[in-house]
């Protein structure tokens, strides 16, 4: 057997650099181009990261405009019912609404006024404190106000039952 029988089995020999070669090359790079891109779109589908905060951040930016449509409804809504409110009250009761308050408020302020002026000195401060705590930290309040609430409606429905 000769050398030339073993070496020939059908793979082309290379080809001198030359005019040929540059028509061969524009298809490879055109196809390392496209399978460059192919590879980019499969590594991001396969991003799954990346995915959910894609979608993280498009159903955020939807409920945020969901909630201000929402609260534009409501305050439309309630500035609808406050003017049929007033258009719908008679004008002789909103003044005397608004007598009543002028008055109820002026009785409020000369009783603080005398409350203080009797009160000593001592339970003054305790009181100052006391109210200080109590802006500060109002959970405990609203839990004592609501569950009042709730014991008085409970006993007023048994109170209907019987």
């Amino acid at each position: 057997m000769n050398d030339d029988a073993r070496t020939d089995i059908g793979t082309p020999a290379p080809t001198p650099a030359g005019p040929g070669s540059a028509e061969l090359r524009a298809p490879i790079e055109r196809t390392r181009d496209e399978l460059g891109r192919t590879v980019e779109a499969l590594a991001a589908k396969a991003d799954i990261k990346a995915q959910v905060k894609e979608k993280t951040a498009a159903v955020q930016g939807q409920a945020a405009e969901k909630a201000a449509l929402v609260s534009e409804r409501i305050r439309e809504k309630a500035g609808h019912a406050v003017r049929l409110v007033k258009d719908m009250t008679p004008d002789p009761v909103l003044e005397k609404t608004a007598q009543a308050a002028a008055q109820i408020q002026e009785s409020a302020t000369k009783v603080g006024r005398y409350a203080t002026d009797k009160t000593p000195d001592p339970l003054l401060e305790k009181a100052g404190r006391a109210a200080t705590m109590t802006r500060a930290d109002r959970t405990p309040i609203l839990l004592v106000g609501a569950s009042v609430a709730v014991f008085l409606l409970v006993r007023r429905s048994r109170g209907a039952r019987r």
